[in-house]
């Protein structure tokens, strides 16, 4: 369910300070919840939006984390790091999200603003959905799966760990998308992908090489 800034609740880390990240920061801002400063190897020493940046193995155990970064490896290899370091994995809700009734959301979960998550739907740790999109009933997804901005899944679709539907892409009801396939952006997914393709199209076919 949605985090909220109760009192006394040590404030969130966002993990990564790109534009998901900061993203993130909007959807906590929204919520509610208090964040403490950002995570990012890059740019740690500096701020960003007013925040400090710090190194990701930095955090002390027992901090509140988001992991905002698109990319399923990436968000893998950083919640292992700051699970390991005794750090706790938080879910974010944006409040103009609609969340229905029997859904269960994992560790790590963001859901921004003006997204739909159907009945009976089951997200893994660590994955999210991007604002304006759509996750149908009995859906459920893997760990770190991500739709982007106006994805469209439909009910009882099958999302993998580390699967990704593109921006405005379509998966139609009954899919399966494998580990680590993608699914380009405005695709229509007619068949299951099997793991590891990148599909694109309408119908969606594999992306051959150039």
């Amino acid at each position: 369910m949605p985090t909220t800034g109760e009192p006394g609740r040590p404030g969130l880390w966002i993990a990564g300070a790109g534009g998901v990240g900061r993203e993130t920061l909007d959807t906590a801002l929204a919520a509610g919840v208090p964040v403490e400063g950002f995570l990012d190897d890059r740019q740690y020493g500096s701020a960003v939006r007013g925040l400090p940046v710090r190194r990701p193995a930095d955090l002390p155990a027992g901090a509140r984390y988001l992991v905002g970064i698109a990319d399923p490896a990436v968000r893998q290899r950083l919640s292992a790091l700051l699970d390991g370091l005794g750090a706790v994995p938080a879910t974010l809700v944006h409040p103009r999200a609609l969340i229905a009734p029997d859904t269960v959301l994992g560790p790590g979960c963001l859901v921004m603003g003006g997204a739909y998550v159907s009945s009976s739907v089951r997200l893994g740790a660590h994955s999210q959905v991007h604002y304006n999109a759509t996750v149908g009933h009995d859906t459920v997804f893997g760990e770190r799966v991500t739709v982007y901005p106006g994805g469209n899944v439909s009910g009882a679709v099958l999302l993998a760990d580390g699967a990704t539907v593109g921006s405005n892409a379509v998966v139609l009801q009954g899919r399966t998308i494998g580990a680590g396939a993608f699914v380009g952006a405005g695709a229509v997914v007619t068949r299951d992908v099997p793991p590891g393709v990148v599909v694109v199209g309408s119908p969606a076919r594999p992306l051959r090489p150039a």
